[in-house]
């Protein structure tokens, strides 16, 4: 793993909407197996730089798909290439959820 991504997207609709496609984006990132921490703002990601940038292109799209004419997305991308790469998300907040 050399990189994390925290994803939040924030699709071009009103109400419940909003929960019903950030809902289908949260479960496409789940399907990809790869780890990922559900958080009540931002979906974070770990993996290859290159698989991570292509679920970030995805998550916009899915949007769209299920109906938003339009969607913001915020995303915060570590990368560190070589054998150390990034610090798990494990590593980040486990002392924090005991």
């Amino acid at each position: 793993m050399n990189a994390s991504v925290a994803i939040q997207v924030l699709p071009g609709v009103q109400g419940e909407e909003v929960l019903r496609i950030v809902d289908e984006v949260i479960a496409y990132i789940k399907s990809s197996g790869l780890n990922t921490y559900v958080g009540p703002f931002e979906t974070t990601i770990e993996g290859d730089y290159d698989q991570l940038m292509e679920i970030v292109k995805e998550c916009q799209l899915i949007c769209i798909r299920a109906g938003a004419p339009s969607v913001m997305s915020y995303v915060k991308i570590n990368y560190k290439p070589g054998a150390d790469g990034v610090w798990t998300i494990e590593k980040k907040v486990k002392k924090h959820h005991e």
